[in-house]
């Protein structure tokens, strides 16, 4: 006995098949953006921090001229691509309602091959974040929340 598939069985069909595709996609760039910005719970925050954590996240070859560390809880970031924790903010950014601690490491100069000489700078910081399907996957800027 044949049987025959109709065309609306194979797209529906083709519609599965790409979808986990579609998510491992979405949950690669949100993990990148994870490995390049996010440290629960850094030790130090100084120069000497910056630098083991640069290259522990392979942010060194050539060395990265700035880079910021957000640090707590991971909810908490993913809420900035909400309305719970976060507002829309110029173009498709989003901006978080709260400030964030962050550790902010700048290259000193010089040369561009490691070993890489960084400077900390620690703050509280509101952070603006890009966001796709409910997950941050870019970390735009930082800066100090205005005094009310």
């Amino acid at each position: 006995m044949v049987m025959v598939l109709s065309p609306l069985f194979l797209l529906f069909m083709l519609g599965l098949s790409l979808t986990p595709l579609t998510l491992a996609k979405d949950d690669r760039r949100y993990k990148h953006f994870l490995t390049q910005h996010y440290d629960r719970s850094p030790k130090g925050r100084d120069n000497k921090y910056c630098e083991m954590m640069m290259e522990k996240r392979h942010l060194t070859k050539p060395c990265k001229d700035i880079n910021t560390f957000v640090h707590g809880n991971k909810n908490d970031i993913k809420d900035i691509c909400k309305d719970k924790n976060g507002k829309p903010y110029r173009g498709n950014l989003r901006i978080s309602k709260s400030p964030f601690q962050v550790t902010i490491c700048k290259h000193k100069g010089g040369s561009t091959r490691p070993p890489c000489h960084y400077k900390a700078t620690k703050d509280y910081r509101v952070i603006v974040i890009g966001c796709e399907k409910g997950l941050p996957v870019h970390f735009d800027e930082s800066f100090v929340p205005p005094r009310k």
